[in-house]
């Protein structure tokens, strides 16, 4: 499966974005899809994660409460809604594609989409 991210921008504290994740090439509703970051000189952080069926949702610390992990099997897409932005949160946002046995070890990732908070 090949993902894309999209609908990374600018904005201001306080604002809310919402990040795309298009999948081709696979079956999307197979695959469970996580959502993880990457600020610069920091590590990969985990932001949360939706079940295949779209049933269970899960996240990060630094997302509870704010942001929201949504999917539409039927065209594909996955969204990541981020409410509430802060300038902590600006990073390279990817989507991540993990199949069963759902391993949560994520082996198809998309490119970055990158997100500017500014306070």
């Amino acid at each position: 499966v090949q993902l894309q991210a999209s609908g990374g921008g600018s904005v201001q504290a306080g604002d809310s974005l919402r990040l795309s994740c298009a999948a081709s090439g696979g079956t999307f509703a197979d695959y469970a899809i996580g959502w993880f970051r990457q600020a610069p000189g920091k590590e990969r952080e985990y932001v949360g994660a939706i079940s295949y069926t779209g049933i269970s949702t899960q996240y990060g610390k630094s997302a509870k409460g704010r942001f929201t992990i949504s999917r539409d099997n039927a065209n594909s897409m996955a969204y990541l809604q981020m409410n509430n932005l802060k300038p902590e949160d600006t990073a390279v946002y990817y989507c991540a594609a993990d199949p069963p046995p759902y391993g949560g070890y994520y082996p198809y990732q998309s490119r970055g989409t990158l997100v500017t908070v500014s306070s």
